[in-house]
């Protein structure tokens, strides 16, 4: 490529009667490769368009821990991304977000990269990502083969890691181009007091049998609560725990419980697969990344009622809406006797969100149900409402809705009004709250 450059480039005229200058000594093919790329850096900025951002300066490389045997380090990474046009490199990106304490990095080609700050999007001054720059990045984070499935699937789920983060991938597909996003996982796992959980998360874990849902939207903070959960039985109570996750995001080391994690795609095919052999790989408790269909609800619920403890997410807003959206997965005929067996089988379920507070930061707010005995009656008759109300009243067993949880951050002065208005399932019933009427 540099003799191409020389080729091209039209011979300087000497003067007559001057001597040539001498050849400059031979260059290393490595040097030559270096200016080459020093050459192009300095071409694609000349021909920036008018007003286009500048190419930000890169910082020294970031060193990474590969996540898996055959994920590339993010020092790898680093030497393949020299032909990246932009010169900017995934270790940099993700180290600037972890630096801000963002949660997420939003790539896609044809957009400007975006950072998502405390549950809202902001955009950065880079430069619109193109194709070559897109693909320089995948393969800092992502093995060949890795690459070959995503092109061949159009969608990728994954993780790294790096020595001051864990990041979960997704790549996908859109009618701009490929895109992904990346959540940042820190590597020290909060306890529950960091976390500011109320006293009913500690005792719900002392439980040796049944179903504990966390529930809640994406990015509302599951995955951080259950890392706190399984925290506290590591370091409390001598239980084999088992892990089926996609992907694994938090990683424990065994201290007085002995943990084991799976991850979909790379430790088990399937969910249901992997639990259902976790049966008879005698675990104490196991925690199931996310309960998504009939069979994996199935065999949960047949696990709870043979003497383990089983944890597991769903996607719902409330308390009662997680039994309603679990029994909604059987058929008229079946309800009846799945109502029973969710009666049964059920320790808690825990609704959770994150709202901004007062100091910039998130808290979490929750709606707690735990199946009491009168509870357990509603649900096998189907009294929805009983057990709403009933929420309202039954602190002392532990439960709470949301609108009590953010009016205590109001009180706290943690949140504002206008937040625990906007975060409300029910705002009009929060602003009577707010207003003292209830």
């Amino acid at each position: 490529m540099t003799d191409t450059i020389r080729a091209s480039s039209p011979a300087p005229s000497v003067p007559r009667g001057v001597p040539p200058a001498p050849p400059p000594p031979p260059m290393s093919t490595q040097r030559q490769a270096t200016q080459t790329l020093d050459m192009s850096a300095e071409r694609s900025t000349r021909v920036a368009p008018p007003g286009a951002p500048p190419v930000p300066t890169a910082p020294p490389p970031v060193s990474a821990v590969a996540a898996r045997p055959g994920t590339p380090a993010a020092a790898q990474g680093n030497a393949r991304a020299q032909s990246n046009p932009s010169r900017l490199t995934m270790a940099q990106i993700i180290k600037e977000a972890y630096d801000k304490g963002f949660s997420d990095v939003h790539l896609g080609v044809g957009e400007v990269p975006r950072f998502r700050n405390r549950g809202e999007i902001e955009k950065t001054d880079y430069p619109v990502t193109d194709n070559e720059t897109f693909m320089c990045w995948l393969r800092e984070i992502m093995t060949e083969e890795e690459i070959r499935r995503f092109k061949e699937h159009l969608e990728f789920d994954g993780a790294t890691q790096y020595d001051f983060a864990r990041v979960r991938i997704n790549v996908f597909d859109s009618m701009l181009g490929n895109a992904m996003v990346l959540r940042l996982i820190p590597l020290k796992i909060l306890t529950m007091e960091q976390l500011r959980l109320p006293p009913i998360f500690r005792d719900v874990c002392h439980y040796h049998k049944g179903l504990i849902l966390v529930t809640g939207p994406t990015g509302s903070g599951k995955s951080t609560t259950m890392a706190a959960m399984m925290d506290y039985m590591n370091h409390e109570m001598p239980r084999h725990i088992i892990t089926i996750e996609d992907p694994i995001e938090f990683v424990h080391q065994s201290k007085k419980a002995l943990i084991k994690q799976r991850e979909v795609g790379m430790h088990t095919r399937k969910f249901d697969n992997a639990l259902k052999a976790a049966l008879r790989e005698d675990p104490d408790v196991i925690l199931v990344g996310e309960m998504r269909d009939k069979e994996t609800v199935n065999t949960a619920l047949k696990a709870a009622q043979t003497g383990h403890l089983v944890m597991g997410t769903l996607h719902t807003n409330s308390a009662v809406k997680t039994i309603e959206r679990i029994l909604n997965l059987y058929s008229a005929e079946e309800q009846d006797a799945m109502r029973v067996a969710v009666a049964e089988s059920l320790v808690a379920v825990i609704a959770q969100g994150l709202c901004r507070t007062t100091d910039g930061k998130r808290a979490a707010f929750h709606d707690i149900l735990i199946n009491t005995d009168a509870v357990k009656e509603w649900i096998k008759d189907g009294k929805y409402d009983e057990i709403s109300e009933l929420m309202k009243q039954a602190s002392f067993d532990g439960m709470i809705t949301m609108n009590q949880a953010l009016l205590n951050l109001y009180q706290e002065g943690r949140i504002t009004e206008e937040t625990a208005l906007e975060m409300s399932p029910t705002p009009n019933e929060m602003a009577q709250f707010l207003r003292g009427r209830v």
